[in-house]
């Protein structure tokens, strides 16, 4: 097996799932991290025994890299995924891939043009109970498709919004729609296909940010199925629920847990609800889950074999679109419908 030499950027909240899933993936090799806060950058550093660049460019300068993991704020991963890509460099991005479809549409030019790949972090995609999820639809368990929802009720205080100035705002981060919510959005529209419409209302309660702490939205899919998305990190006091529910004439499931991880309902007239619910992973620790391992793992086979990654830029770009349709529905207050026409972005640009 290879060996690929990975740099990491951004050694914030996310990366230690990250830096733990390359320490420990046979064919992984961590050679360098990069942050502009020389403390952080230091201890990533030192617990990782790897070097550590306080400029970003000069990781991408070190041609023992290979792969670039890039876990900064969401305003700036296209940039710095451009950059990566136009050293040479494979890119897997955290979500959101970008903060506009310009960026997403620069980002996967880019990976085509400089022969390169691009992934999205969307790690919940190989979590046990979705794969058997998406199994199933493709196995026509369902019959015939009729409504979804993807839920996300958490909990984030103002403590957490200000430990890190850029969340909460448009042009870094977005609101729980962008942040918090486009893992369960992402899963949404890979079971239910593309959407063809949308409507939706956001709100900004409680939390002392720039963009929305509660989006509701209803949705149309063009297999005819309805949708809706619940997303909020005003739950007192602290995280609810994540749940993923698909509904149809022969079929219902319910995945839930700590991270979509747990099988809740599963009614198919071929299974037994009660032997399925009780054969289950044991719940992870935090709502990232488990899956950053497979979904590196996957990259490196990706490019080992010369194919798109299992969430490619072209996938990431999907869940995007449609947080983007439904800013675009709260500032003009229709309906919107795809594919979305961009007329504004949130992020920086490029």
């Amino acid at each position: 097996m290879k060996t690929y030499g990975f740099g990491l950027i951004g050694c914030g909240r996310i990366s230690k799932n990250h830096l733990e899933s390359l320490k420990a993936l046979p064919g992984a090799k961590l050679v360098a991290v990069a942050d502009v806060k020389a403390e952080v950058l230091s201890a990533a550093a030192s617990k990782y025994q790897c070097q550590g660049y306080e400029d970003y460019h000069e990781l991408l300068a070190n041609p023992e890299v290979e792969i670039v993991n890039i876990c900064t704020e969401s305003g700036l991963h296209a940039r710095i995924a451009i950059d990566a890509m136009k050293a040479g460099k494979h890119v897997l991005v955290e979500k959101p891939m970008a903060m506009s479809l310009v960026e997403a549409d620069a980002m996967i030019a880019t990976a085509k043009a400089m022969g390169v790949k691009l992934g999205v972090v969307h790690q919940n995609r190989f979590n046990t109970a979705i794969v058997k999820l998406r199994q199933a639809l493709e196995n026509n368990q369902f019959g015939k498709l009729t409504h979804a929802s993807a839920i996300v009720r958490w909990n984030r205080n103002d403590e957490y919004y200000l430990q890190a100035p850029w969340r909460g705002t448009w042009t870094q981060d977005g609101g729980c729609l962008m942040n918090q919510s486009i893992h369960n959005i992402d899963l949404l529209q890979w079971m239910m296909g593309p959407v063809e419409s949308l409507f939706a209302y956001t709100a900004t309660n409680m939390r002392k940010i720039e963009a929305e702490d509660l989006g509701m939205v209803l949705l149309k899919f063009k297999n005819g199925a309805l949708g809706t998305i619940e997303a909020t990190t005003t739950i007192y006091p602290k995280n609810l629920e994540e749940t993923l529910s698909v509904f149809g004439s022969a079929g219902s499931a319910c995945i839930g847990g700590i991270a979509v991880n747990k099988i809740e309902t599963w009614r198919f007239e071929s299974e037994d609800e009660a032997a399925v619910v009780a054969q289950q992973d044991k719940e992870p620790p935090n709502v990232y889950g488990f899956g950053h391992a497979d979904i590196i793992k996957d990259f490196m086979e990706a490019i080992t074999e010369n194919r798109a990654p299992a969430v490619s830029g072209l996938e990431g770009r999907k869940a995007l679109e449609i947080i983007l349709a439904v800013y675009h529905s709260v500032k003009y207050k229709k309906e919107i419908t795809f594919p979305l026409k961009e007329e504004f972005t949130i992020g920086l640009g490029l």
